[in-house]
């Protein structure tokens, strides 16, 4: 076998159809998109549009809501937490913040704060103060010999 003899393997590989490349092609003059009118001109658009026919984002029902000004939470799992002890990234005698848990590395921002969730293991006695917590998450760091203070959300508490 040379550089040269290889090859594709048989159907692997189609040539694109050249249209608009004389009458012999079987897509010569109009390319295969018929004659005149809108989609035969370039930079067509039609979306939704059904010729006049009330269009299907139309008939098909609405459902749901999205709330504009919803909190959203930075998510920290105590699994992930018991790592960054590990790797003496956190330090477990002193108190844990949301502004320690952002500079630590364990959450990228704090959003409209940190929410803490009780997904994998944790030993280390660990003080916590954060904006929520699950019940489960608050239960797990109560069985390790630390404490969980959940705190109102800055954004509720700048609200009112």
């Amino acid at each position: 076998m040379k550089l040269h003899e290889l090859r594709d393997n048989p159907g692997a590989a189609r040539k694109s159809k050249r249209v608009a490349r004389g009458p012999g092609s079987g897509k010569g003059k109009t390319a295969g998109r018929g004659i005149k009118g809108q989609t035969s001109r370039s930079g067509v658009a039609l979306g939704g549009y059904e010729g006049g026919q009330m269009p299907l984002y139309r008939r098909l029902p609405k459902r749901g809501f999205n709330k504009p000004n919803r909190l959203r939470y930075a998510v920290v799992n105590l699994g992930i937490l018991q790592k960054f002890v590990d790797a003496r990234k956190l330090d477990p005698k002193a108190e844990i913040t949301e502004d320690v848990l952002v500079a630590a590395g364990v959450v990228r921002r704090r959003l409209d704060g940190v929410r803490v969730l009780a997904k994998g293991e944790l030993t280390a006695k660990l003080k916590l103060s954060v904006t929520g917590a699950s019940k489960a998450a608050v239960a797990a760091v109560e069985k390790a010999g630390g404490t969980l203070t959940v705190r109102a959300p800055a954004a509720a508490a700048a609200a009112e």
